[in-house]
């Protein structure tokens, strides 16, 4: 089956934010304990405590912006409990996630380290739920005040003298649910009075984010942007492509074809969440300064047998490379509002790009789009189209779009290098891909791509086999001076990197 992406190179639309490819920590089974933190007295090689080769991984992503402590976990965690010696700090039972006990031996100042030593912005969240306005004014001043106050001094005591760059902050967390059980408009009084106490210390200027809707519900939209819009810089979107599977599955890679077109067609939901938030927001805020924040999204499938459910720990297979290359095609071609958006999350849970077994890391099939992707951080977003067919079930009206496209560019060495990332949701089908730089105002000079596919829907990586989904070369024919074509086969996710 052949098809066409007309690729307008004169349709120059919004910049890709970077912060559209960050990432999620939340203290949730075993993403921070084993998974980015091991302790500086660990035999795993680490850097300062961090497993040294999980940095590394998400270097290599160019990762943007961090977010912590969660997700559920935010409005149960009070910060001070988290700072000085480690021999002092509380120890609790984390109620949301497993039941274990949390030594808060990972807190401000680790976490902190963790984002310098990623290169990253840090997106702290804070509690609002159970939480106080006392407490999260003060946080903010333990982290970015130079001058004499207690919360300064008390970090100096704690060893550090220079405040932090503390780039975003979160109000609370899902306060319709976890963080609160909250009506919209009891929400939204709170936000502007506690987001009143997140002060804009010197030359550090806060980006405040506030809580948003869970998936569908546009009337917490229109409330928060009505009642409290002028007082946010973001407003957040969660939304997990979980309805059919965790039902239905017991882990991720037990999928029949019906089980992979269900999940296709939640993960396109998002373009449909994304637009009519949108557009509910375009009525108070029609210059678009408010940035949509989508920071929970990604498969969240059955825990894997054997693990505490609590932990959320699953599989990752091609079915999440292409539900991740779906996304971030979704949210390039919105990034006139989308501007962040934070994968579910780093490492370990639900959607991770890295799993770790003790000094044993896997790099996953989304770890590898998200390395195929980077080039679209900071580019240029043009329009796109392709007239693409269907793919699914039809006699049960399980249909998606067979393609998903995104195409973005750059100046490079004199020269304009154009991004195009394509995700076959099609499960059986590979395609001939024809890709035309319409209005290119010169030839195409050269043309590579890559891709991201396996034997099966269902192919992992695993400890034993991680090289099982990887990136791998793939040939690009120019057929003309402004086209090009590709092979795609089912089930893949692919990039075209041309130089004109």
């Amino acid at each position: 089956m052949k098809e066409t992406i007309i690729v307008d190179t004169r349709n120059k639309k919004s910049t890709i934010s970077r912060d559209i490819y960050g990432h999620f920590s939340e203290h949730l089974g075993r993403c921070i304990y084993g998974g980015f933190w091991v302790g500086k007295d660990s035999s795993i090689p680490n850097i300062h405590g961090y497993n040294k080769a999980v940095v590394e991984a998400f270097k290599e992503l160019d990762i943007p912006n961090l977010r912590w402590p969660g997700g559920c976990f935010a409005d149960e965690y009070h910060w001070k409990d988290g700072i000085g010696p480690k021999e002092n700090r509380k120890r609790m039972i984390n109620t949301n996630w497993g039941g274990v006990v949390e030594d808060n031996s990972f807190g401000t100042h680790e976490f902190m380290g963790l984002c310098e030593e990623l290169g990253c912005k840090p997106y702290i969240c804070g509690n609002v739920g159970s939480g106080t306005v006392q407490e999260m004014d003060e946080w903010i001043e333990y982290m970015t005040f130079s001058g004499e106050s207690p919360m300064a001094n008390l970090r100096a005591a704690n060893g550090r003298k220079e405040p932090w760059k503390l780039d975003y902050f979160g109000v609370g967390n899902e306060n319709w649910g976890c963080g609160g059980n909250m009506r919209p408009e009891f929400y939204a009084d709170l936000y502007r009075r506690f987001q009143t106490f997140v002060r804009q210390y010197g030359q550090n200027k806060i980006f405040k984010i506030a809580g948003g809707a869970n998936v569908a519900d546009y009337r917490w939209t229109d409330v928060l942007m009505q009642q409290a819009g002028r007082f946010m810089d973001g407003l957040s979107l969660h939304y997990y492509t979980y309805e059919y599977c965790w039902g239905d599955f017991r882990s991720a890679t037990g999928f029949d074809k019906e089980g992979w077109y269900r999940i296709m067609k939640n993960a396109w939901r998002m373009d449909e969440l994304v637009r009519r938030h949108g557009e509910v927001m375009d009525k108070y805020d029609p210059e678009k300064r408010v940035a949509l924040v989508v920071d929970e999204w990604g498969n969240w499938f059955a825990p894997e047998p054997g693990t505490n459910p609590g932990f959320l720990y699953q599989q990752n297979s091609v079915c999440d490379a292409v539900v991740a290359g779906i996304h971030l095609n979704i949210f390039n071609n919105h990034s006139d509002r989308v501007r962040i958006a934070n994968l579910a999350q780093a490492v370990n849970v639900l959607q991770a790009p890295v799993l770790t077994e003790g000094d044993k890391i896997v790099l996953t099939p989304t770890w590898h789009v998200l390395h195929m992707y980077k080039g679209h951080q900071g580019a240029t977003l043009l329009g796109t189209s392709a007239a693409t067919a269907s793919a699914g079930i039809f006699e049960k009206d399980i249909t998606v779009p067979a393609l998903s496209v995104s195409a973005s560019q750059k100046e490079k060495d004199g020269k304009t290098a154009y991004l195009v990332t394509v995700a076959n949701a099609d499960m059986d089908e590979s395609r001939t891909v024809e890709v035309q730089l319409s209005h290119l105002a010169s030839g195409i000079a050269s043309a590579t791509g890559t891709i991201v596919t396996g034997d099966q829907a269902n192919t992992v990586n695993t400890f034993d086999r991680g090289d099982a989904v990887t990136e791998k070369a793939l040939a690009v024919k120019i057929c003309s001076a402004n086209t090009v074509s590709i092979e795609l086969p089912a089930h893949a996710v692919a990039s075209i990197s041309i130089l004109a």
